[in-house]
């Protein structure tokens, strides 16, 4: 059917672009994996465009320019293909939350360092945002699972606490809860088109973060200093 067919180059993207025709001799990992690659983009690109239940194979493979057999080739359906698209996104987040994490010395610093650099992410690609934290939820109980996990993967940033910790509490279930929480105040103003203005969240996601650790006083202060 037409919808199936590769798109023209000239209307993609430069990073879409196809391979030259014919015997390019490239290696053929390599155009493996730069099919992969292309289909993730043209996934990324058309959830932000239309939203996952609104994307079809179809939409995929014509932006990415490839053949049906081809996105067969890489991914079981279109469900995989978005969580391979994801899992990429949120391996850029993670590393860059993380590197501003690392580069303050005390813990609340770190903390607000941290949510800063996600909220700076979000608020630069609102696009990127909506793909993190909002279509997961409208993809299904697989993906938002697959989600539900990758932004608990965050607590780390707060099991590092110094002896602030509350003694008596399951391991790890006071960071999981405020990670929860965090990630709720954010996708609701994603959802709510309000992206670009997620920076001026920072002081709010500090205290709730800090609360739980240094009492409501205490974080209140730091997250407003």
């Amino acid at each position: 059917m037409a919808a199936e067919q590769p798109g023209r180059d000239e209307a993609l993207p430069p990073q879409l672009a196809r391979l030259p025709p014919g015997r390019h001799g490239l290696p053929r990992d390599f155009v493996a994996a730069n099919h992969r690659d292309r289909l993730i983009a043209a996934c990324s690109q058309q959830v932000q465009e239309r939203g996952y239940g609104d994307t079809t194979v179809a939409h995929i493979i014509k932006a990415a320019a490839v053949s049906r057999r081809t996105f067969y080739e890489h991914f079981d359906d279109k469900e995989a293909c978005f969580i391979a698209t994801y899992d990429l996104l949120m391996s850029y987040l993670r590393a860059r939350v993380f590197t501003a994490f690392e580069a303050e010395s005390s813990w609340p610093d770190r903390v607000r360092a941290g949510l800063g650099a996600m909220l700076d992410s979000f608020a630069e690609q609102p696009g990127l945002a909506r793909l993190a934290m909002v279509e997961p939820l409208a993809a299904g109980p697989p993906v938002s699972e697959h989600h539900r996990l990758a932004v608990a993967d965050f607590a780390s940033l707060l099991v590092d606490a110094p002896d602030v910790h509350v003694a008596d509490r399951a391991a790890g279930e006071a960071e999981k809860a405020v990670v929860a929480g965090l990630a709720s105040l954010v996708t609701r103003r994603i959802v709510l088109g309000q992206a670009e203005q997620l920076p001026a969240l920072l002081p709010d996601l500090v205290a709730t973060a800090l609360t739980p650790f240094l009492g409501a006083a205490e974080a209140e202060r730091i997250a407003r200093e």
